[in-house]
């Protein structure tokens, strides 16, 4: 089974999703850090030198490969969910868990952070509330559940996640 993790940027994602699969002894994918490998540059580099739209271009081509895998645990971008094609790919072909994080909480994890292209402007907190607003109901749309994961350990998150799994 893939199961895939979908939130905000700065929800955990991929750290939480490399200790999932470490806990169920499957492969770890980034969608960012692949796109980053395949054009060997930082996601931010490629919003600041190519936009958003060819970003996200490149993003759908890496979920839908990714989708594809039969076994693993897949971080998403946050902004994943904006694309139709990327919501059915996550939803028909992976079990999907949104992680979902209040917008304070975020900036309090985020505010210092400059690799976030999306978050390199001065109200961080503003931005995240816009962001929130406009992606929670496509969050929402695309998983098969969702945790408020408020600020537990991680350890706590993949223990929520394996129980939700096991629960179907």
């Amino acid at each position: 089974m893939m199961i895939s993790l979908i939130g905000m940027p700065g929800c955990g994602k991929s750290t939480i999703g490399r200790q999932l699969a470490k806990r169920l002894h499957v492969a770890f994918f980034d969608s960012d850090q692949a796109i980053e490998q395949q054009q060997g540059c930082s996601v931010r580099a490629l919003f600041d030198q190519e936009g958003e739209a060819r970003f996200r271009d490149l993003e759908s081509g890496v979920i839908d490969d990714l989708t594809l895998k039969s076994d693993g645990v897949l971080a998403t971008g946050g902004g994943a969910v904006l694309r139709m094609v990327n919501r059915l790919n996550l939803r028909q072909r992976t079990r999907v868990v949104y992680l979902n994080a209040s917008p304070y909480d975020l900036f309090v994890r985020l505010h210092h952070d400059k690799n976030r292209p999306l978050l390199q402007v001065p109200d961080v907190l503003g931005q995240l509330r816009l962001l929130h607003s406009q992606r929670h109901g496509l969050y929402c749309e695309t998983a098969h559940f969702s945790l408020d994961i408020g600020r537990p350990s991680v350890a706590t998150v993949v223990n929520m996640i394996l129980m939700q799994i096991e629960l179907g």
